[in-house]
């Protein structure tokens, strides 16, 4: 005779899993493993693998390699070289997913096709992929059987949440795809704020690195690529960075490159040499004081003007890009503002003298400095407040 009590109970472990968890623990169970998915991803194939910002001992080097198989079904070299490529070609037709070449939408909703389209680029792979992993493990399991990572965590899941346990698996599967592939690699080239008027179009999504390991601070990332610490200003929190401390307090990792820091001295001081080596290894860090430490005079001087400048809608926006991010028109209303105001004239062609001095490579230190010292002087004479400002902070740099 059938024992129905067998059968009942086959029939609770499917619904239920081994774990008969409520529906909320199950939810803090996705975020957990989701979360460990995307420190995965930026602390081992971003920081580590990409950028080689930092040396990760085997035992965390190789746990994440195993998640990631798990999770994502990733290749380590893949991922790296189709990364390195995007840095090399950022927002150029051969960049693999630059939604202002592509478009945000293409980014977005096909950016984890994208992906495969390019790892399938066997020049991609070789021209940027080398220095990844090569070992036995890699050629026999995690290159060779990518989706069979994949397929053993809907075991798993299975197994520990029953039906449930494949929405689990789903929301692991669509979490990079989305937040890495998606929003990073899409909204992170459209929207958001800039620390540093980097070549590209990269923004910082929000200032707080939590949900995506702290890649939202992408602006930041790209101005300073190979920095192990992906924020910069003091409210901007990068929780990839708290884990890598961690993980270099208990001897399991080693930062080998951070983004330079700009230190004053306490009193200003002649433009010398050092100066000079500040200015010009800093020099997103100076543009971006530059432009903040004359915005208001910028606005107070196109106010003094709206009879004229009415015409020139978003002037108060592209008159501190970088000239060379200005479209061919806003270059010539650029031109047309500055031969009705000697204030702005000044502004700009300041900002153009300053920006030469690390694009001047046929020129000696001492030339540099020449022409460093003789542009604080020309600003601190200039009789602009703004300006003269600018001037004694620069000459405190060192």
């Amino acid at each position: 005779m059938f024992d129905t009590t067998i059968y009942h109970s086959v029939l609770i472990w499917l619904a239920q899993g081994t774990l008969a968890w409520s529906w909320w623990e199950i939810v803090l169970f996705a975020l957990a493993v989701t979360h460990i998915t995307i420190a995965s991803v930026t602390i081992f194939l971003h920081r580590h693998q990409a950028h080689r910002a930092l040396d990760l001992h085997p035992l965390p080097a190789h746990f994440f390699r195993f998640w990631l198989w798990l999770t994502t079904g990733m290749v380590t070299k893949e991922w790296a070289a189709i990364h390195r490529k995007h840095h090399a070609k950022c927002e150029t037709p051969d960049d693999p997913h630059s939604p202002q070449i592509r478009g945000i939408e293409t980014v977005f909703w096909r950016g984890a096709e994208l992906y495969r389209i390019e790892s399938r680029n066997a020049e991609t792979l070789e021209k940027y992929g080398r220095g990844t992993p090569d070992d036995w493990i890699e050629r026999n399991l995690y290159s060779r059987f990518q989706w069979q990572g994949v397929a053993l965590m809907l075991i798993i899941d299975l197994a520990l949440f029953g039906a449930l346990g494949l929405t689990v698996w789903a929301v692991q599967m669509l979490w990079i795809p989305i937040t890495a592939a998606g929003i990073i690699n899409g909204i992170g080239h459209y929207w958001g704020y800039r620390n540093y008027d980097c070549a590209d179009a990269a923004t910082n999504i929000v200032p707080w690195g939590i949900l995506i390991g702290g890649e939202e601070l992408h602006n930041n990332h790209h101005t300073f690529a190979t920095s192990a610490k992906l924020s910069s200003k003091w409210y901007e929190f990068d929780i990839g960075w708290l884990y890598i401390r961690c993980l270099e307090m208990v001897g399991l990792a080693k930062v080998k490159k951070l983004a330079p820091a700009l230190k004053k001295t306490a009193a200003v001081r002649p433009a010398d040499f050092d100066t000079l080596h500040a200015v010009i290894t800093n020099r997103y860090e100076v543009m971006a004081r530059y432009a903040k430490t004359l915005h208001d005079a910028y606005l107070k001087e196109l106010d003094s003007l709206r009879e004229f400048t009415h015409h020139f809608y978003g002037a108060k926006d592209w008159l501190l890009k970088d000239e060379a991010k200005l479209q061919e028109a806003e270059r010539a209303k650029l031109a047309t503002l500055m031969a009705h105001s000697k204030s702005l004239r000044v502004y700009v062609e300041m900002r153009r003298e300053l920006a030469a001095l690390w694009e001047r490579s046929n020129i000696s230190r001492e030339q540099l400095l020449q022409q460093l010292q003789d542009w604080c002087a020309r600003a601190e004479q200039s009789g602009i407040k703004a300006l003269e400002e600018f001037s004694l902070r620069l000459r405190r740099y060192a």
